[in-house]
């Protein structure tokens, strides 16, 4: 698949009751992935870039910032004060619920599933 940012280049349909890949990234948040998993994370990953959920580095290896891009490219990334992290497993595992919250329309609740 060739990288692109057109929201229509990914074609990866996503269940919304997946809910073991949702378990398998939050026990291995850095990897290895099935293949499953990995066509979830490029529909997460790729598209629009208005509005997406990324990590800002504070401290190379050591701390993270939870930020969202502008609507506008060079305009200001918005800043989560206070949403930090010293895990960079942590960090994804809680931008991963933020994800799928955006795709499924309903939060991540893996203690219900």
């Amino acid at each position: 698949m060739d990288h692109t940012s057109d929201p229509n280049a990914v074609r990866h349909t996503f269940d919304p009751t997946r809910f073991d890949l949702a378990r398998e990234f939050r026990d291995r948040p850095l990897g290895p992935y099935s293949l499953d998993l990995q066509r979830l994370l490029v529909r997460m990953r790729w598209g629009p870039t208005a509005g997406r959920y990324v990590l800002l580095v504070l401290e190379p290896g050591k701390r993270w910032q939870l930020g969202q891009l502008p609507p506008k490219r060079g305009d200001k990334v918005k800043l989560f004060e206070g949403v930090e992290f010293s895990s960079l497993a942590d960090a994804e595992w809680h931008v991963f619920q933020l994800r799928w919250k955006e795709i499924a329309g309903i939060p991540l609740d893996l203690e219900r599933s």
